[in-house]
């Protein structure tokens, strides 16, 4: 009896371990929960085995978290008018295709970029804006994160932050704040804040009438930042050494006029045009917006 006791005690240290160790490299609930319930799985079954032996079975045969081999994306069609190249290549991200004149739409055409990403270990909301706290908490547990090298809580799904990561290996590329926390992944609570700050509930009818777009290139409307998504971050890049960098790696600025906002599309720059992507250049500053009117 002692020892079953003293084996459900060393199985219960273990598993808090993992989970605590885990849950501070940004890992999502779900992985974790898989992870955690293979190895007491494991450590069940060997429990008739000294707790070093036990031990010594289930972590040699767990297996470390690596990023899948970018994939060769599937190129739209190039005979396709550029608006419907780029709705095409988004199809198999939204199951729903706004209509034109929507206030749908229009966040669409701002804020749609990210949706053409074709890793498969990316996630995107099935819809262009989240409702609410709870329907976005709801979609950010099914996100794997990772940490930007070098800051304490600026966190983005794994595969964008092994792509920044990559980058900033080469070239130093400082966040915006330069701490990290909302320049990176936020909380439609701070999406919500940010929003409040520079418009208000007279703007977001004006933005979904059609009769305001300037402010979406300052701010997202509550529910429509790519920042909720974990693709997006603010930045304070000053050189085209920078800029390369980030290109090579999939992020560019999307967001007309926010200079600031990088956004992870996972494409090579010489792809983003067979998508459909316009480049336009606006005070000096390179972006690739979506080709929707």
């Amino acid at each position: 009896m002692k020892r079953l006791v003293r084996k459900s005690s060393f199985i219960s240290i273990v598993i808090f371990i993992i989970f605590a160790l885990v849950a501070s490299n940004g890992i999502t609930h779900r992985t974790l929960s898989t992870n955690a319930r293979q190895l007491e799985d494991c450590l069940i079954a060997h429990a008739s085995d000294t707790q070093a032996d036990a031990n010594k079975s289930c972590t040699k045969t767990s297996q470390p978290i690596v990023s899948p081999t970018p994939v060769t994306p599937q190129i739209p069609d190039a005979n396709l008018p550029e608006p419907q190249r780029f709705l095409s290549a988004i199809a198999h991200q939204l199951p729903t295709i706004p209509q034109p004149g929507t206030f749908e739409y229009i966040l669409l055409k701002a804020y749609g970029a990210a949706f053409v990403n074709q890793q498969p270990e990316i996630k995107l909301p099935p819809k262009v804006i989240l409702a609410n706290e709870q329907e976005t908490k709801v979609f950010q547990t099914t996100l794997t994160m990772g940490k930007v090298d070098g800051t304490n809580d600026c966190y983005l799904q794994k595969s964008a932050a092994d792509a920044f990561n990559k980058a900033k290996s080469a070239v130093r590329v400082p966040l915006k704040s330069g701490y990290g926390g909302s320049d990176c992944t936020r909380t439609f609570a701070t999406n919500l804040r940010f929003w409040r700050k520079y418009a208000n509930n007279n703007t977001l009818e004006r933005v979904k009438q059609g009769k305001e777009t300037a402010i979406l290139g300052v701010v997202a409307p509550p529910g429509a930042s790519q920042h909720l998504w974990g693709l997006a971050i603010d930045l304070r890049v000053s050189s085209q050494v920078q800029r390369e960098a980030l290109n090579k790696n999939g992020w560019f600025q999307t967001v007309e006029n926010d200079v600031p906002h990088w956004t992870y599309v996972g494409l090579t720059e010489e792809n983003l045009p067979l998508f459909g992507f316009k480049n336009k250049i606006v005070r000096g500053t390179t972006y690739w917006v979506t080709p929707l009117t």
